[in-house]
């Protein structure tokens, strides 16, 4: 398959530079190979794909869900996002600190988020789209979201005013999630 870990984080997630061809054509990669995920004792069961679409400054995030969390593989396939990871998990050795990175069209970077982070993004082209396989299926009544910029844990946006949804704007800080919801947290 030729994914090449260029990149290991907070116990656990993992950036990838997939093997690109090129020609005067164009390119061909693989974004994902079961086999090669088994062999790196990935998750393979991915049971949802999603797509997104933003224009310049649109930030979404961080949002999570905790029955079933989901494990994600993220790519942008359209334009340039700053993706940013927080470690929820309670008990983990980096429980409350963030990653961020940018992946692009361009780059063509591939970032597994395994199950108990919180994931947003942020677009930082015109336009950008964002492709992501999930391994649960989203569930409405167990989502949530964590503010963007909750001062404990100090994500570095690239872009000073984002364009919020309504949910985000009004996103909890991660103590206020983890005093509030404690007895539900993460159910794997």
């Amino acid at each position: 398959m030729g994914l090449e870990i260029i990149g290991r984080e907070l116990n656990g997630l993992i950036l990838f530079r997939p093997k690109v061809f090129e020609d005067e054509r164009g390119f061909f990669l693989e974004s994902y190979r079961q086999d090669e995920f088994e062999k790196l004792g990935l998750p393979t069961g991915f049971v949802q794909d999603n797509h997104s679409r933003s224009v310049f400054g649109v930030l979404r995030g961080m949002h999570f869900q905790w029955d079933k969390p989901m494990g994600k593989l993220i790519r942008v396939t359209v334009g340039s996002a700053f993706v940013a990871e927080v470690d929820i998990r309670p008990g983990s050795p980096t429980f409350g600190q963030w990653f961020g990175t940018e992946i692009s069209a361009d780059n063509k970077h591939i970032l597994w988020v395994p199950p108990g982070f919180a994931n947003g993004f942020c677009s930082i082209s015109d336009t950008m789209e964002m492709q992501y396989k999930c391994t649960a299926v989203w569930n409405k009544d167990a989502e949530s979201a964590i503010s963007y910029n909750d001062p404990d844990i100090g994500i570095q946006w690239p872009v000073a005013n984002p364009v919020l949804s309504e949910k985000d704007r009004n996103a909890q800080s991660l103590s206020e999630w983890i005093s509030r919801h404690e007895a539900e947290a993460f159910r794997y």
